[in-house]
């Protein structure tokens, strides 16, 4: 898989985050929704990556800096027709190595606590994230999980 840095200009990313705001909104109660749209994204404190297959959009993730020694996971989301290939993971290690680099020593994510983000806690979890309070603006929610790793 190719990453590359993503200016945020093209159709299939807009399509994949759109997509990706959709089902946050299907599981989660408005309040409880933190992913952020495209303009959101477009922030100096955000980096943001798509990994393509073949030409393909296979997924994307983000990396916001929310300290010189602490990030934060955003918007990582798979397309659909690369589920379960192993691009959450790519994605993951690629979003750790720029963290370690960067020289972080914490990186951090929120997650919804419902079934259908099962999947992105095992992933979370196989990379040594651990359960945490809330960091940064969060607050105690019952939608929300929220992880942390020590890099």
């Amino acid at each position: 898989m190719q990453i590359r840095l993503d200016p945020l200009a093209g159709p299939e990313i807009a399509t994949l985050l759109l997509e990706h705001l959709q089902d946050m909104a299907r599981h989660s109660p408005p309040e409880s929704v933190h992913a952020l749209d495209l303009d959101k994204l477009r922030q100096p404190d955000i980096t943001f990556w798509s990994g393509w297959r073949g030409g393909e959009l296979a997924g994307c993730v983000a990396l916001k800096q929310l300290d010189p020694e602490h990030g934060e996971i955003k918007s990582m989301r798979t397309a659909a027709a690369h589920l379960r290939s192993g691009v959450a993971a790519e994605l993951m290690r690629h979003v750790l190595a720029q963290a370690v680099q960067r020289g972080y020593r914490r990186l951090s994510l929120e997650t919804g606590s419902m079934a259908a983000f099962a999947p992105a806690r095992a992933l979370y979890t196989r990379f040594g994230f651990v359960e945490c309070g809330p960091f940064a603006d969060y607050v105690e929610d019952p939608y929300s999980v929220f992880m942390t790793l020590t890099l």
